[in-house]
């Protein structure tokens, strides 16, 4: 493996950063588009990946309070975009998932977007995704460490 140049890295932590804010743009406009808050749409994204969470999961992993995640919940329940059922196997929480609302809600550029990616996912060769996913997973975990130290900061 060849080691990379200080410009090089600067380059792909640069290119990283405005991938981010990029995201962050496009997500702001599908949360305007969709008429949600960004903090539901952060909500339902998680759920999306996660395929259901118990109440206490998803306000880890929003850092919101039980309080503030049950009206969470309330609200994208009300809205028709998640359905609260029992745990499989502890009744004594409740299980979030997106309904089958949710998806058919969703802003048609949505839908351009995950194209424009699986596109460029199927472009890239077996070896290079290995690479691509190694670093990505590596960069996610390092925002996990930072956000869960932020967290038991305050």
């Amino acid at each position: 493996m060849v080691n990379m140049t200080a410009s090089a890295r600067r380059d792909l932590a640069a290119t990283l950063q405005e991938f981010g804010l990029e995201r962050d743009r496009m997500r702001a406009a599908l949360a305007r588009r969709a008429r949600v808050s960004q903090t539901d749409l952060d909500a339902l994204e998680h759920l999306e990946a996660a395929g259901s969470l118990t109440q206490r999961e998803l306000g880890d992993r929003l850092s919101l309070t039980s309080g503030a995640v049950t009206m969470l919940a309330d609200r994208l329940e009300a809205a028709g975009l998640v359905r609260r059922r029992p745990h499989p196997a502890d009744r004594r929480y409740v299980v979030l998932e997106l309904s089958a609302n949710a998806m058919q809600r969703a802003p048609a550029g949505l839908g351009a977007y995950h194209l424009a990616i699986a596109d460029l996912v199927a472009g890239i060769t077996a070896e290079h995704a290995e690479i691509i996913g190694s670093f990505l997973g590596a960069a996610a975990h390092a925002a996990t460490r930072a956000a869960d130290a932020m967290a038991t900061e305050s």
